[in-house]
């Protein structure tokens, strides 16, 4: 076994060596700086990778199912449209990590410990000191503003940051994220819109959480500073609102996001150990899209859980659009999409469980699913399977690959997910959430 992970592990890097030089990431130029960049990430990327990854998904199954145990309720699959106004209520494992602690303010880094899924590792800016970002300006992107959002970004040691005040940051170029940072906006009402988005590049262990992240734009390039040390050279940013870009664990918590020029969250180029939950997504196209290309072996490594996020109006596409690797999309609400909701190519294995799949009422639409990018002969031996989804309205999901559910356990992962006639309440509170010091988020 360890053998064929160790060859294995030297094909991945093989090619990604040999395809780097043609993925640009925004960069204008590889510097020596750079170039250690991408191989430390690299290299953290193969270490994050996990070789039997369902034992992953069934360990995060253990803790829905436990979470679920503790709430009583009725069974009700319609979502409420008012606006919750009873005590504090965690209905999914990670949110009752954390939130039902009036005192969350004064113990924020509890955050750190509350990830599940390919993710779970994430501890951000854990072991740092707070940085409050006093400052909404984004005016000098190369040597930025003590207090401002971007200085607190490329500071090389760990760090967690919050604001002082609500605020909208417009940047104006691509906000470069260094590693072992936690962004954690509770407490205000945090903007990112209307200018250029985030970067997450050659870069390990971030945290997002709570931050609107909306009307993001392309922005030029030119000289960025990307770390407290260094500053690069960028071509013009493509108007995602996150990319991930050669990175691993990362967790993106608790956002709400809409109307963003290129894609709402973008992990390409080897990037792996992913989470992303409790997050609200409206009104754009792409949605999410894991692995760029069809020719990137690399992305053979890309792990991704998609947990407890409400996809919702005016969305059409790619929820996500996978490529190459593996891919746990659980307990997610799809209540709205105007094309499909689950898409990929290049063999791409999806694990699709209690979700619950609202079709639009288009009678050309009520698959869930596409591979139009192969013909049947090929795709029918992709592994994408549906068990314990919710399909209303007509949607069905077209499955392939080898139906056998004889997959490896560990010893944490012998009890099966709820169904999706649970996911009204496991993503109720999905989306930036308002929390206020003093009281329960």
């Amino acid at each position: 076994m360890m053998a064929g992970w160790s060859i294995k592990a030297a094909l991945v890097l093989l090619s990604m060596a040999l395809l780097m030089p043609s993925l640009r990431a925004g960069i204008a130029e590889y510097d020596d700086f750079l170039l250690q960049q991408a191989e430390e990430a690299k290299q953290a990327a193969l270490k994050a990778y996990h070789p039997h990854p369902m034992n992953v998904t069934e360990h995060f199954n253990h803790h829905v199912y436990l979470a679920l145990e503790g709430i009583q309720g009725n069974n009700n699959t319609r979502r409420s449209l008012r606006k919750y106004k009873g005590p504090c209520l965690a209905t999914n494992p990670i949110d009752r990590c954390w939130r039902c602690d009036q005192n969350w303010a004064n113990n924020r880094k509890k955050l750190g410990y509350c990830v599940l899924g390919f993710g779970r590792k994430t501890t951000g800016g854990l072991r740092g000191r707070f940085y409050t970002v006093t400052d909404a300006s984004d005016a000098d992107v190369v040597n930025p503003k003590p207090g401002t959002l971007r200085h607190a970004v490329v500071q090389k040691r760990p760090l967690w940051i919050i604001f002082g005040r609500s605020m909208i940051i417009r940047l104006s170029k691509e906000l470069l994220v260094t590693s072992d940072k936690t962004i954690d906006a509770r407490g205000a009402n945090v903007h990112i819109a209307y200018g250029a988005g985030i970067s997450i590049q050659f870069t390990r262990n971030v945290i997002i959480h709570g931050l609107h992240i909306h009307h993001i734009l392309s922005a030029s390039g030119g000289m960025i500073r990307d770390a407290d040390d260094h500053v690069g050279l960028r071509t013009v940013s493509d108007g995602d609102g996150i990319s991930i870009f050669g990175s691993s664990n990362v967790w993106l918590d608790h956002l709400s996001m809409s109307n963003c020029q290129d894609g709402l969250i973008d992990a390409i180029q080897g990037s792996t150990a992913i989470t992303v939950s409790n997050s609200h997504f409206t009104h754009h196209n792409d949605v999410m899209l894991f692995g760029a290309s069809d020719s990137f072996q690399g992305d053979s490594i890309m792990q991704v859980t998609v947990a407890f996020n409400h996809f919702g109006k005016g969305l059409v596409q790619r929820m996500p659009r996978c490529r190459w690797g593996f891919f746990h999309v659980v307990n997610n609400d799809y209540t709205h999409w105007l094309m499909y909701a689950i898409g990929g190519s290049q063999h791409p294995t999806i694990i699709s469980q209690g979700n619950r799949f609202i079709a639009p009422p288009n009678p050309a639409a009520k698959q869930i699913t596409n591979r139009n990018y192969a013909t049947e002969s090929i795709w029918k031996t992709w592994t994408w399977r549906s068990e314990g989804d919710l399909l209303m309205n007509g949607a069905y999901f077209v499955e392939s690959g080898d139906p056998s559910k004889r997959r490896p356990y560990s010893r944490f992962d012998m009890i099966k997910a709820r169904p999706g006639t649970f996911v009204r309440r496991l993503t109720r509170f999905s989306g930036s959430l308002n929390c206020y010091v003093g009281r329960p988020c």
